[in-house]
């Protein structure tokens, strides 16, 4: 398995030692129409659990943390200029950044898929 989520709806996608990260579907749609998206700089490091960005929706603005420890390798620069990727693909296009990881194992505690849509079920 190489895709992870949170109990706080973050999720990575692990290949080859680097995790894409975003916000799952269910937070997008809890959030609203995202207007801005505050990135990491590359080059950055955060342990599991660190707030790396901020996302500001018509509704609130909420920190984004990282669910695995590592150095920022990318940003995804489109939310710059277009935010609204978050609600229209954020298990896809509408990523944040890529972390390469500083420990794996970390993904340990971390949910599967099915872990996570069961624990979302309980939220509703």
């Amino acid at each position: 398995m190489s895709k992870y989520f949170t109990e706080d709806h973050e999720w990575a996608d692990v290949t080859d030692g680097v995790a894409t990260i975003g916000i799952t579907a269910y937070a997008a749609e809890q959030l609203g129409d995202v207007v801005y998206v505050e990135l990491p700089d590359v080059g950055k490091s955060f342990k599991a659990k660190d707030e790396v960005a901020t996302v500001e929706s018509v509704k609130a603005a909420s920190e984004i943390y990282a669910p695995l420890s590592g150095e920022i390798v990318a940003m995804n620069e489109a939310l710059a200029e277009n935010p609204a990727l978050v609600n229209e693909s954020p298990e896809g296009d509408g990523w944040f950044f890529k972390l390469k990881l500083s420990d794996e194992t970390e993904t340990a505690p971390l949910m599967d898929e099915a872990a996570y849509k069961t624990f979302v079920a309980g939220l509703e």
